[in-house]
């Protein structure tokens, strides 16, 4: 049976596209609860400066409270060398820096073109590499960008290239605004693979803002993709890529690759029974998923009427 990793990034990508900032007691809550659940990794936040970001100013503490957690590996996304830094002292397990293909939304999202990027990798994948710490590189808007429309796909073989001279240990390809379709990603995953090597690219981190998240997903999946990000309900965005919406729920996630015959390692009933925290944190806040609102269908592992 192939395994499947489920990373779940709700409590950064989707905690940070919403205005409120969820108490840090929901938050442990959260974390906690879907690591009991079976989820083994967690992006429980970034290290961007609370003034950008004050939905993340409680990162270190989710670090340290999360690293208490057994078996789960905690990540944290960082913008630059001094969020690595930053990451680095609370102590995360992993963490990735997002690399924009689109020039545009690069000097958008983090204040950088292509090659102040490329140097920015270099200087955090020394970083890392000092403290044994994983590091990966996030390309996104990889499948097209709400700036500048399409994205080349011969550019983005060429920056994942560049990105693992520079010292990235792996890549991620990012669908940050919902524009992929499943033929494009078993395209684009076959040509960086080529290019980098298959044990560079195991990622992909999908948005659903067109309906096409859980296909691009099996897409992924057809050419040797091992791991995938989701958020829980369905939180997230990009708030420097307008119009994207929705990272692919985790719950709908889960079910597709249990009812396939994947191992997750993830408890479909504890899964769900998560919501109920960030529903009652949030209030208002639409979640979203089929696989909820539906129920798990009889035969299930075995289920009854």
């Amino acid at each position: 049976m192939t395994r499947i990793l489920i990373s779940e990034v709700g409590p950064r990508d989707g905690l940070q596209s919403i205005d409120r900032v969820m108490p840090l007691a929901a938050k442990k809550a959260w974390i906690k609860a879907e690591a009991e659940a079976g989820v083994r990794e967690i992006e429980v936040g970034s290290f961007v400066p609370p003034s950008l970001l004050p939905q993340m100013a409680d990162t270190a503490e989710l670090v340290a409270f999360a690293r208490t957690l057994p078996g789960l590996n905690v990540v944290a996304l960082v913008p630059n060398a001094k969020g690595a830094a930053r990451a680095i002292e609370a102590g995360v397990h992993g963490m990735s820096i997002p690399f924009s293909m689109s020039e545009t939304h690069s000097r958008r999202n983090v204040r950088k073109d292509h090659a102040q990027m490329i140097e920015e990798i270099r200087a955090v994948a020394g970083i890392a590499q000092a403290a044994g710490v994983h590091f990966a590189v996030g390309l996104s808007t990889a499948f097209g960008c709400t700036i500048e429309g399409a994205v080349s796909e011969d550019q983005v073989v060429r920056l994942a290239e560049a990105s693992v001279a520079a010292g990235a240990m792996e890549l991620s390809l990012s669908d940050t605004t919902g524009y992929a379709d499943p033929a494009q990603v078993k395209r684009l995953v076959r040509k960086v693979r080529a290019a980098v090597g298959a044990d560079k690219l195991t990622t992909l981190h999908l948005h659903n803002t067109r309906g096409l998240g859980l296909a691009n997903a099996l897409a992924g999946l057809e050419e040797g993709i091992t791991t995938l990000d989701s958020s829980l309900g369905g939180l997230g965005g990009c708030p420097y890529a307008p119009g994207a919406s929705g990272n692919i729920v985790t719950e709908d996630l889960a079910f597709m690759l249990q009812a396939m015959g994947y191992e997750t390692g993830i408890d479909l009933d504890k899964l769900m029974a998560v919501r109920a925290i960030l529903a009652e944190a949030l209030p208002g806040e639409p979640l979203y998923g089929f696989t909820p609102d539906a129920g798990l269908p009889i035969g299930l592992d075995g289920r009854i009427a």
